[in-house]
């Protein structure tokens, strides 16, 4: 397969202008392993060109083979730079400039002068920096310090030893996802909300602006070429906001991903985007889409690739994950323990998957000082992935029993500002661990045989207050069940690749399978358990692909089928059994 190693494509799908320029390509690079570069002023040109620099492909990160270094070592920090130009016409207004993501701690130069500073290696931001630049050649200058081993980073699956092992796997560092600018008018729209009402058949919308007040926003929705909607309102203190009522109501839904077209103009900007028209509710037997109980068949995605690791070789490749695990039978996944390429959820509205977002947790929210180190990074995670469809809850932790000293005080106040800033979909607040405030009860077993998982769950089923946890039952104590659904949010993980060689490591859950008729059998059997379980609403089975050592995917690593036709056949049929909570809400 070959890949377009430069990721040319618009990386904001829901926000999209005209007027911009892609930063990705060849820029010069340099390693800081003494973390010294600021000191010995490596912004400024002639210092960091004066030394043995390497060259690096944007947006991939160092480790990586599409990087064209393939360093795996420990980084702590690393330098870029490069020239860009600008037109007349793009100094004419504002120059803002977008980082997708920056693993971790990192400084912009613009010219040799300070333009910035981020620390979050997952999240989406960006920096006016028309002051610093001017027509004709400028260059950008960025460094980005990482330790992969402090407790207080997170790091999700990265590993904190040299080699990979068990569920960590080669780490990230610096720009892993597209640098680029843009241009817009000096008062122009900096970022929009929308709030489907499919009772109403109506969207709400919230428009922030860099703009006078009494500015006028003129916004318009369209589905399929036709006008369903206008609506007009006027800046005031930054904000503007309208309700649009729309002529025809087409939802979003799996497998049916009805988008409707938006177009927003102030003045002389003009941004277009897309929204979807559908609703997501807890009540106490599931997660209901739409008004409907909805059976959540989801696959553990973790997104690792062997080119790019964290960054994916092309934008068909994002869409072609996402169709391997609906061929699978899957609607949908948990996207799990980092924040996903934005064009991921594109393709995911697109072709009518559902995900959970989530962050890179690695068990730091042990005390109040993770309100710091975690919370500001997920607030800008939820700002960039807030409009998604496809997004249908939150879970910003994952096993909390790991920690040492679990807080409930910072796990409870990180699900309140979640809930805050999104209302209007269900948060876990740890994955498969210890829940202190949860809408979801959902939990992680690895059990590989069908039988003892179907006894465990037994009790279930008289007793409307139990559920089945499998963590250590002191700590299990912590847990607080008010009746929320329950979903088996990962399980199966079965061990088998046919090409492991002797000598070679490799892991699963459980016993490794002796031949592709035990696999099945057993893949059909967990899932039957809990497909026909009237209590649980949901699984999610570890996972769609190997990842280094690991090796209990649907797919290989390299996203080659591991298995032949009849065996995806069966693994499909068991994925799309009809579920007990679907037969009762008929």
């Amino acid at each position: 397969m070959k890949y377009d190693i430069t990721r040319p494509e618009y990386p904001r799908p829901q926000m999209v202008r005209n007027a911009w320029a892609n930063l990705n390509g060849q820029w010069d690079f340099l390693f800081d392993f003494g973390v010294s570069g600021e000191e010995r002023e490596f912004y400024k040109t002639e210092n960091f060109l004066a030394l043995e620099t390497k060259k690096i492909n944007v947006p991939f990160c160092p480790e990586s083979p599409l990087s064209g270094i393939e360093y795996t070592d420990f980084i702590p920090a690393v330098w870029y730079t490069r020239e860009f130009d600008l037109t007349e016409e793009n100094v004419k207004g504002r120059t803002i400039i977008h980082f997708g993501a920056v693993d971790y701690k990192m400084k912009l130069w613009i010219n040799e002068k300070l333009a910035g500073e981020h620390t979050g290696g997952y999240s989406s931001f960006s920096f006016d920096i028309t002051r610093f630049v001017t027509q004709g050649k400028n260059r950008i200058t960025v460094t980005a310090v990482d330790d992969t081993r402090n407790e207080h980073q997170p790091r999700g699956k990265q590993s904190a030893l040299y080699y990979s092992h068990n569920c960590d796997y080669t780490r990230t560092t610096g720009i892993w996802q597209t640098v680029w600018l843009e241009f817009v008018p000096n008062e122009y729209i900096r970022s929009y909300k929308v709030y489907p009402n499919i009772n109403e058949k109506s969207v709400k919308t919230d428009i922030f602006a860099v703009a006078e007040s009494g500015t006028v926003v003129n916004i318009k929705a369209s589905f399929e070429g036709k006008v369903m909607g206008e609506a007009k309102c006027t800046v005031s203190s930054g904000c503007a906001c309208a309700v649009i009522p729309l002529s025809e109501l087409y939802l979003w839904d799996v497998g049916s991903p009805n988008l409707y077209d938006l177009e927003i103009t102030m003045g002389d900007d003009t941004v277009k985007g897309y929204f979807g028209m559908r609703s997501v509710e807890i009540k106490p037997d599931a997660l209901y889409l739409n008004g409907r109980a909805f059976f959540m068949r989801t696959v553990l995605d973790q997104g690792f690739n062997p080119w790019g690791i964290y960054t994916a070789p092309s934008d068909e490749f994002l869409r072609r994950d996402i169709e391997l695990s609906m061929e699978a039978g899957f609607n949908g996944a948990r996207l799990h323990q980092r924040v996903f390429e934005e064009r991921t959820l594109y393709w995911a509205d697109k072709l009518g998957y559902i995900v959970w977002g989530e962050y890179a947790n690695n068990n730091c929210q042990t005390d109040g000082r993770a309100i710091g180190d975690f919370l500001p990074e997920w607030m800008e995670v939820m700002e960039r992935d807030f409009n998604h469809p496809s997004i249908i809850g939150w879970c910003f932790n994952n096993e909390s029993y790991w920690m040492k000293n679990a807080d409930p005080i910072c796990q409870k106040t990180i699900y309140d500002v979640t809930k805050r800033l999104d209302p209007t979909r269900p948060v876990i607040d740890a994955a498969g661990g210890i829940h202190f405030a949860t809408d979801m009860y959902d939990v992680h077993d690895y059990t590989q045989d069908a039988e003892k998982l179907k006894s465990y769950l037994a009790p279930m089923l008289t007793d409307p207050n139990y559920v089945h946890n499998p963590i250590h039952q002191e700590q299990l104590k912590k847990n607080v069940y008010t009746g929320q659904p329950y979903w088996m949010s990962e399980y199966g993980g079965i061990f088998w690749n046919s090409e492991l060689k002797p000598g070679e490591k490799g892991w699963g859950y459980g016993y490794k399978v002796k031949d592709l008729e035990e696999f099945a059998v057993r893949y059909e059997s967990l899932t039957k358990v809990l497909l026909e379980h009237p209590r649980i609403c949901g699984f999610c089975y570890t996972q769609l692909t190997d990842i280094e050592q690991e090796q209990n995917g649907i797919y290989k690593y390299d996203r080659r089928r591991k298995f032949p036709d009849e065996i995806y056949d069966r693994i499909r049929k068991a994925n799309m059994g009809e579920a007990a909570i679907e037969k009762n809400n008929k």
